[in-house]
């Protein structure tokens, strides 16, 4: 996605403490992840499920414009019988409008939806539902969370770049140091020391391979077709 600027409205900042809390209380039931390595092994996986998203991102952007506008993405809540308040549904849309175009592209979109799934982790009954409308997303979706869990040893919701040195380090590489500091570079786009769930997603997607690049090239072809 290239350089990225985050926003520090209120909104935002109101969303980042609940998905915060919601990463605390995923970390309390622990990681299956047991080092990088074990990360960089399913990023292949992580891939193919992320691409799955691609069916639905096309489904609800209803113009075909290469982006979900903020009623297409209400359209697609209600269709996906996902239940977010209007105020959650508006801060959900601002937090991942990264280039503040007012439309969510691909990449945007799969970060808003690992969001929403990590927000509603707690809840059985949106469970239920989410089942019903994405049951292939979900294990890819909680790969990502068990991951960030894993990165985030003090379970404070954040991840530092001594978490991230030290989780590259023992994978044992020469090189490790210097790819720690690169990756983390990556994800810490605001340059604070400290890397949040959505900071990583956007980052996660590119190191799987999903980019704008990807999208622009699916416009191409759209449009030779």
């Amino acid at each position: 996605m290239g350089a990225a600027v985050t926003k520090s409205d209120g909104q935002e900042t109101k969303l980042e403490a609940k998905i915060i809390e919601a990463v605390q209380r995923r970390a309390s039931r622990g990681t299956t992840m047991k080092s990088f390595n074990s990360i960089v092994l399913k990023f292949p996986k992580i891939d193919e499920g992320l691409r799955n998203c691609k069916a639905i991102f096309q489904e609800f952007d209803e113009d075909s414009n290469g982006s979900i506008d903020h009623t297409e993405l209400k359209n697609c809540f209600r269709k996906l019988e996902i239940s977010f308040e209007e105020d959650e549904i508006n801060d959900l849309f601002e937090a991942c409008d990264i280039n503040e175009d007012m439309g969510i592209t691909f990449t945007e979109f799969i970060v808003l939806l690992c969001l929403v799934y990590l927000l509603k982790d707690d809840s059985s009954t949106l469970q239920k539902k989410w089942r019903l409308g994405m049951p292939k997303l979900e294990p890819t979706f909680e790969t990502l969370v068990d991951t960030f869990v894993f990165l985030d040893e003090n379970k404070d919701g954040l991840v530092s770049r001594e978490e991230m040195v030290r989780a590259i380090d023992e994978s044992g590489e020469r090189s490790s140091g210097r790819i720690a500091m690169k990756r983390f570079e990556e994800m810490d786009w605001d340059k604070n020391g400290m890397v949040n769930f959505k900071e990583f997603l956007f980052a996660f997607t590119q190191w799987v391979g999903i980019d704008e690049n990807e999208e622009e090239d699916d416009d191409d072809n759209n449009d030779k077709a």
